[in-house]
């Protein structure tokens, strides 16, 4: 097997990367959308917009790969990524470490265009991206690394648009960290029997029965500070009632895992993408058309 990347390979790179699975790039945009939307108080700019998208795709692509690699060894094992590059063979472990490093390499010029104090918050972007796949060895709770991890662009974004990271920007990173446990614990209840078999840790392990409980509590929570932060931002109609679209999404999820059915907690988890995508375009609204 090469040990070289070659554009020869590029299709199984793209599953490498996760490019044929796009929700991992929504449930990373939205909350960066929500800090950018927040911080410019309506529309950013375009430069600003451009280098945080691509950086979105870029980081989860990096963080698929490295993912993938900390994994390697244990995919095959399970259902749902017996088929994975690196378990098949398409794709050598050191293509893969070459490939992440040169997703890093791309997002860091790409953040070279903003102030020095979104490059600084940088770093701890990457620290988290390559920790977190590792986690699930070591915590039953790696669920809130991935949350740190895809949270970190809100004080990027704030930093970027402000040179600064507001108390409600702060606020924003625990509840998007809180949203995240809850729909990765869902994620996780498919692979629950498969990883307990092989000894990987999960919150799904963690919270056992009461795992539907503690994904509505965290649920609940998230919703509890999606409102403090609009009373922090003195907000409007607009931002009130997605909050509201957003309880009424995790209520259906909620119903939707009530008999812990694989493909239903899979679903439910996909649906995430319309609680990122609710609250985005409240804040939209609410500078465009109130303010």
């Amino acid at each position: 097997m090469q040990c070289k990347l070659s554009f020869s390979n590029w299709q199984a790179y793209m599953q490498l990367m996760r490019m044929d699975k796009p929700i991992g790039i929504y449930l990373l945009l939205w909350p960066t959308l929500w800090a950018l939307i927040m911080a410019a108080q309506g529309v950013p700019s375009l430069l600003i917009t451009a280098v945080f998208v691509a950086g979105v795709v870029l980081m989860r692509a990096a963080g698929c790969v490295i993912n993938d690699y900390a994994d390697r060894k244990v995919d095959g094992a399970v259902e749902r990524t017996k088929a994975r590059p690196l378990v098949s063979g398409a794709v050598s472990e050191g293509e893969a470490l070459q490939l992440f490093g040169l997703l890093i390499a791309l997002a860091f010029l790409l953040v070279l265009l903003l102030n020095w104090q979104t490059i600084a918050l940088s770093f701890v972007a990457v620290g988290l991206a390559f920790c977190y796949p590792f986690m699930k060895r070591y915590t039953y709770l790696p669920q809130a690394f991935l949350g740190a991890a895809f949270g970190w662009a809100i004080p990027m974004g704030f930093a970027a648009v402000t040179e600064s990271v507001p108390a409600y920007g702060w606020v924003l990173f625990v509840a998007n960290l809180l949203w995240t446990v809850a729909y990765d614990t869902m994620y996780a209840m498919v692979d629950r029997d498969d990883d307990v078999k092989i000894g990987i840790k999960s919150s799904a392990i963690l919270f056992g029965r009461f795992d539907k409980l503690m994904v509505g509590a965290l649920q609940a929570l998230t919703i509890a500070l999606l409102l403090v932060i609009a009373g922090m931002i003195n907000a409007h109609w607009p931002v009130y009632t997605a909050i509201a679209v957003c309880a009424v999404l995790f209520a259906q999820q909620q119903y939707a895992i009530r008999h812990r059915e694989r493909k239903a907690c899979f679903q439910a988890f996909l649906d995430n993408h319309y609680v990122g995508l609710a609250f985005a375009a409240g804040l939209l609204l609410e500078y465009l058309l109130v303010r």
